[in-house]
């Protein structure tokens, strides 16, 4: 017998509590689940009672025999899966499987991988949590009986491939519901106007009370301001109190990684996991913001230390969001005294940000002055408001603030003089701007998240996985950027007793990096909302988590709850199956004005795109990354018939102007040769081309781009160290032995799942 053997999710956890558990002790990986759900089968004994008929997968068999192996030699197994539902089934399938004998088996929780916390676990085992596991079954099961009988439904009636999910189909709803509202919008215009004042020597910046729906208005505000005099008609001085914000759970660390350091959800939650596995945060899938009474006072002690003790306020913060529950910690650094690690440079970044969190949480509140000083005209009853705000103590802002870049986040700390009602000041300047009303902003990853979470639907260990499927899997949406629309305004501006006027172009609705539906994601949301509203509504949805939580407690029976929720759902997939209508979507947009041929937009076997005139004689293009059927204006229909175009002949090679995902470029030969910026591909020359190319040659050969699949936002790209496949933002390394332009849209699915490339000596240009 060999005495204890310790079992783990993954090698580098297994390699951390190795070192802290020593001699005695030998800790193995599982890799994750062992048994899982039938891939192509439905694997749920429906009329049995909704028992899950589960197999161990063949990339699993050899780990699993390993560790039959292992155990049958161990006088102690110790199960020391994540102390979640998700790592309590795991350490339940090993039970199952390896046939543990319950006399020698324990099961192990902690929340951080340090050695108090190994050694203190080891000494306090418990029993399996039947309840947490089969609250984890209901969720898987549900998931599989939804995800396996509406996706046939959406292969017959949409196209084949197609899937749908409880989760997933309901955040793809919010990104379709979110593009509406914004489609709906109409901007409308209004005129800001700004004055410019010296007060007593300090120049300060007021707005006017009063916005002007027209340029009409604004002009006959500034020509009645001609002359006038300003004088102060009120100063309010209020002292203010900032307070810091909460410990990070797993969704405000998404938020706040993607906000500062621009992490896409999935690398967050990647990075967090090695971070964990090493020893130096705690879990990082939680709800919870508390913290240990150690981690309390161990931040209580470490801000005396290095701040004074007027900077510490131990304090504990209440869990808020819909639907919390696992009896985690928040997400804090093992010890506070660590404030650096080694490490990656992603590593050490969300290292640092989850380090000042948790530390700012227990300073003491910011206390700021708020000044409002308003400025009275003689001439006009508007009045204009300055505001500035001085910060007395710094408190928590000394270290950390939140939504801040660390670049930017030197506090504003402005300080009007003493000043009476009645002191006369004086203008300077005053501008009128011509401003357009904001339409809602899409949602990006964090937003979505946060969207999420506030609904109740979903949970930590679900988001990132969503998203996934929602982009990369199902291809229902993209992340990128929308151009937005150009506009000219008209500005006026007073100064010196005379009015001047300029304009400029203001783009309106352009936003970067956020969640775009497409074509394929509208329709499948449209169809499910309308033919299943139970498994579409948000309410139901959380309804469902709350259903999970009471199996958890132990306060309800989970195949009942299955039975409840399938009996009507399959009822319903019966129906819409029978049902043999397809769903056809088309919309014309006009017609091409120099020929008079109907422009149709519509879905087909390949996706959306545009056609122009009927029969033999029809043309067709694929709308572009962002264009939607239901949006798209015959003006850009047009377009699309213009591209690719072909410009003409160099040296007997032909040369075609074309678009893709990285803007305009030249196919010429097997190059392709990037527009610069400005260049329309429609109306470049021959001449400009031939010059290009030429330009070109003389340039070391990189970041061509040899392949694209731009339904799927993949391109395989030439760089400077040679091929490799760019996705949603990440690199991603091809394997060796592997034909850059002989794969396939699949095999760089099959790459982009293994994970992008960690840049260990990435370059960083201060901007």
């Amino acid at each position: 017998m060999e005495g204890n053997l310790v079992i783990v999710e993954s090698p580098a956890k297994a390699k951390t509590i190795q070192k802290f558990l020593g001699d005695g002790y030998v800790v193995k990986p599982c890799f994750g689940h062992i048994r899982d759900l039938q891939e192509k089968k439905l694997s749920v004994d429906i009329d049995g009672g909704f028992i899950p008929e589960y197999v161990i997968p063949s990339e699993k068999k050899k780990v699993v025999e390993d560790l039959r192996k292992a155990s049958s030699k161990a006088q102690t197994v110790w199960l020391a899966s994540d102390e979640d539902r998700e790592g309590e089934a795991i350490s339940w399938h090993l039970m199952e499987t390896l046939k543990l004998d319950p006399s020698k088996a324990r099961r192990i929780v902690f929340h951080e991988i340090t050695k108090d916390a190994i050694l203190d676990a080891v000494k306090n085992p418990r029993s399996l949590d039947m309840n947490l596991v089969n609250a984890q079954q209901a969720r898987r099961v549900l998931d599989r009986l939804v995800g396996f009988e509406l996706s046939p439904v959406l292969w017959k009636k949409i196209q084949r491939g197609l899937s749908a999910g409880r989760v997933q189909s309901v955040a793809l709803r919010l990104i379709v519901d979110k593009e509406r509202e914004i489609l709906a919008f109409k901007p409308e215009a209004f005129y800001r106007v700004d004055g410019f004042f010296d007060i007593a020597g300090t120049k300060a910046k007021g707005t006017l009370s009063t916005r002007f729906t027209g340029i009409d208005e604004a002009r006959k505000f500034l020509e009645d301001s001609i002359g006038a005099n300003y004088s102060v008609d009120s100063v309010e001085k209020k002292e203010g109190t900032r307070f810091p914000a909460p410990p990070f759970t797993t969704s405000t660390l998404q938020q706040e990684a993607a906000r500062k350091l621009h992490f896409p959800v999935s690398v967050t939650m990647r990075v967090a996991q090695g971070l964990y596995e090493k020893g130096l945060i705690t879990y990082m899938r939680t709800d919870s913001v508390n913290l240990s009474s150690l981690a309390l006072g161990t931040a209580k002690q470490f801000i005396t230390e290095n701040f004074g003790a007027e900077y510490s306020h131990p304090r504990q913060f209440k869990t808020n969001s819909k639907g919390a529950q696992e009896a985690h910690e928040a997400i804090r650094p093992t010890f506070i005294a660590n404030t650096g690690i080694e490490g990656s440079e992603q590593e050490k970044k969300l290292y640092s940000l989850i380090w000042k969190r948790t530390v700012a949480s227990q300073m003491e509140e910011a206390r700021v002055m708020n000044t409002s000083i308003k400025v009275n005209s003689d001439r006009r009853p508007e009045y204009y408001t300055v505001q500035a705000s001085q910060v007395l103590f710094d408190g928590f802002l000394k270290l950390y603030i939140e939504g801040v870049d660390d670049q930017d986040s030197e506090d504003e700390n402005v300080i009007l003089p003493e000043i009476s009602c009645g002191t006369a000041v004086k203008g300077d300047k005053f501008e009128a701007s011509c401003k357009y009303t904001q339409a809602p902003y899409r949602y990006s990853e964090a937003t979505l998240v946060k969207k999420l979470e506030e609904l109740g639907i979903g949970r930590p260990s679900t988001y990132a996985p969503t998203i996934s499927t929602l982009t990369t899997g199902r291809g229902y949406v993209i992340k990128g950027d929308k151009e937005g629309i150009k506009v000219q305004v008209t500005n006026l501006s007073l100064k010196g007793g005379k009015i001047s006027e300029s304009t400029k172009s203001e783009t309106l609705g352009a936003e970067k990096g956020k969640l775009l539906p497409r074509d394929i994601g509208v329709i499948v949301s449209d169809y499910l909302t309308a033919n299943f509203p139970g498994i579409m509504d948000y309410d139901f949805t959380a309804n469902v988590e709350k259903e999970f939580d009471h199996i958890a407690e132990g306060d309800a029976q989970w195949t009942k709850v299955i039975g409840e929720f399938y009996e009507p759902f399959h009822k319903k997939v019966d129906i819409s199956t029978a049902d043999k209508q397809f769903n056809h979507i088309e919309r014309k947009l006009g017609c091409d004005p120099s020929d008079g041929e109907v422009i149709i937009a519509k879905f087909g076997q390949y996706g959306p795109f545009v056609q122009k005139g009927e029969g033999d004689s029809k043309i067709c293009a694929s709308l572009g990354k962002g264009q939607l059927i239901e949006s798209i204006t015959l003006e850009e229909a047009l377009a699309l018939f213009k591209l690719p175009r072909v410009v003409g002949e160099y040296e007997g090679v032909g040369i075609t102007a074309t678009k893709g995902k990285f803007g305009p470029y030249l196919k010429y030969g097997d190059k392709n040769i990037s527009l610069p910026k400005g260049v329309d591909p429609v109306s470049v020359t021959l001449e400009e081309c031939i010059g290009l190319i030429v330009k070109d040659a003389g340039k070391p050969a990189g970041n061509e781009i040899i392949k694209e699949f731009q339904a799927s936002d993949i391109s395989i790209i030439n760089g400077r160290y040679g091929p490799y496949i760019k996705h949603a933002g990440a690199n991603y390394k091809i394997p060796a032995g592997k034909s850059a332009g002989e794969l396939t849209e699949a095999e760089c699915n099959e790459i982009i799942a293994q994970g992008p490339v960690a840049h260990k000596h990435r370059r960083y240009t201060k901007r």
